[in-house]
């Protein structure tokens, strides 16, 4: 069995032009098939509050239901890395409240965690660094921000939001950040970026010149009915094979043919 990937060996990826490849999951058995696959990173998103619970958004996420989920996800892996996004408002309101949220993450199994924003965030990210707790970046298209800036669009499109997103990557990576999520950037502006960092970018919806990839799992499964971001590409039709798989269930059950006879 390939050993636990460490720290070191995420940033050894960029220095050796590596791809960095990393999926969300939210429970065990999903956990397990993309660890045995051989993926790098498990994010376990705050995205679950749309692709499992039905929210129109992040936000209603609570740090309970993403201790469970973490809890989870780990049992089922032996060697990536588990990264755990800090829902809204764990970490918004004081750096007390966020030192222990972060903490309670780590305890339930996370590797590191995610935290979206620039500038305003630098303080807190240099604080969980110098308390030995990994910290993940996340800029551009911010979720749990989504309602103050019009809706799902493009980032860092013109000269000046540009200059602003290097400044920004540029100070969380001083801050102490090991790896920096990248949005719906401009592919112009992430590939910027990538350039002036020594830690990795992972892009998603953001272009090919990121030093890795991170899509929402049930995005590229096409398991998720609501929402399909264009940028996302369908590795496999789920969505109709579950409906499939279920009809004929329901068609043996009715017809008497499952179960089989005992003397079958």
């Amino acid at each position: 069995m390939a050993k636990p990937l460490t720290l070191p060996d995420i940033l050894k990826k960029k220095q050796r032009g590596e791809k960095l490849v990393m999926l969300t999951a939210y429970d065990y058995s999903f956990a397990r098939w993309l660890d045995e696959a051989g993926i790098d990173l498990i994010l376990v998103g705050d995205s679950l509050g749309m692709v499992v619970q039905g929210h129109a958004t992040t936000h209603r996420v609570t740090m309970e239901q993403m201790i469970y989920h973490v809890e989870a996800v780990v049992r089922g892996v032996r060697r990536a890395f588990v990264v755990a996004d800090m829902p809204f408002l764990s970490y918004q309101v004081s750096e007390e409240e966020a030192i222990r949220n972060a903490g309670r993450l780590i305890q339930a199994g996370a590797k590191a965690v995610k935290l979206e924003g620039g500038q305003e965030i630098l303080p807190l990210v240099r604080r969980l660094v110098d308390l030995g707790i990994p910290v993940m970046g996340h800029l551009g298209l911010m979720p749990q921000r989504v309602q103050a800036v019009g809706g799902y669009r493009t980032q860092a499109v013109d000269a000046t939001s540009r200059e602003q997103l290097l400044r920004d990557a540029r100070a969380l990576e001083e801050a102490g950040i090991f790896s920096l999520v990248l949005e719906k950037v401009h592919p112009e502006a992430a590939r910027a970026v990538t350039g002036s960092l020594q830690i990795p970018t992972i892009g998603i919806g953001s272009g090919p010149h990121c030093d890795g990839q991170v899509l929402v799992l049930h995005d590229m499964l096409g398991l998720y009915p609501d929402f399909r971001p264009p940028f996302v590409r369908v590795y496999l039709d789920g969505g109709r094979l579950v409906r499939e798989a279920v009809e004929a269930y329901i068609r043996d059950v009715r017809q008497g043919t499952y179960p089989p006879s005992s003397d079958a």
